[in-house]
C-alpha cells in the first residue's frame, strides 16, 4: 500500500497550519512595558546581530590559540558564519492569502530549499575550518560551539538542551 495519500494529506495539513500561524495577530506587548524577548536580544536588528557574533568569535579565536598559519582558514570560516546582508523575508500576508494552497506549499518549499542551501554552504565551511584545527583545538571547538546550539533542538539561547 502506498504512503502518498498519507504524505499528500500531512502536507495539506502542514500547509493549512502554517496558513493560520501567519495568519495570526502578533503577541500583545508585555505587560511591564518592555520589549519582547526577542526584540531585547536584537534579532530583528542586523547591527546587534553583528555585534554579539563577532563578539562570541573573538571570544571563540581567543580559547582555540588561532596561529598566524590557521588565520586564512579562521577568516574563511568566520565569513561564512555571517548573517545575510538582508535578512529572510517573511511573506506578505496579503500575497499569500492570494495564493492557493499548492502555490503556497511551493512558496513554503522554495523558501525551505533556499535556507538549506545556505545551512549546507555553512556546514561544509565548518568542516573545512574543523579539519584545520589540531585535536586540541577540534576539543575547544567541539565544546565551545555546543553552547551555541541555536535556537532548535538545544534548549535555545546558546544553552545545550537539558534532556
Amino acid at each position: 500500500m502506498s504512503h502518498a495519500p498519507q504524505r499528500f494529506l500531512l502536507t495539506g495539513l502542514m500547509a493549512a497550519f502554517a496558513a493560520a500561524a501567519m495568519a495570526q495577530t502578533p503577541p500583545p506587548a508585555a505587560p511591564d512595558g518592555k520589549p519582547a524577548m526577542h526584540e531585547r536580544m536584537g534579532r530583528h536588528d542586523p547591527a546587534k546581530m553583528k555585534e554579539h557574533m563577532a563578539k562570541r568569535q573573538a571570544a571563540l579565536k581567543q580559547k582555540l590559540a588561532i596561529t598566524p598559519a590557521q588565520e586564512s582558514a579562521w577568516t574563511a570560516w568566520t565569513s561564512t558564519m555571517q548573517p545575510p546582508a538582508t535578512p529572510h523575508a517573511r511573506p506578505n500576508r496579503e500575497e499569500v492569502a492570494k495564493l492557493t494552497t499548492p502555490e503556497r506549499i511551493d512558496r513554503m518549499r522554495a523558501m525551505r530549499a533556499e535556507r538549506q542551501a545556505a545551512m549546507d554552504k555553512r556546514a561544509d565551511a565548518t568542516k573545512t575550518f574543523y579539519a584545520a584545527l589540531t585535536p586540541e583545538q577540534q576539543k575547544v571547538f567541539d565544546s565551545e560551539t555546543l553552547k551555541f546550539g541555536g535556537r532548535h533542538g538545544h534548549g535555545g539561547h546558546g544553552r545545550p538542551h537539558k534532556g
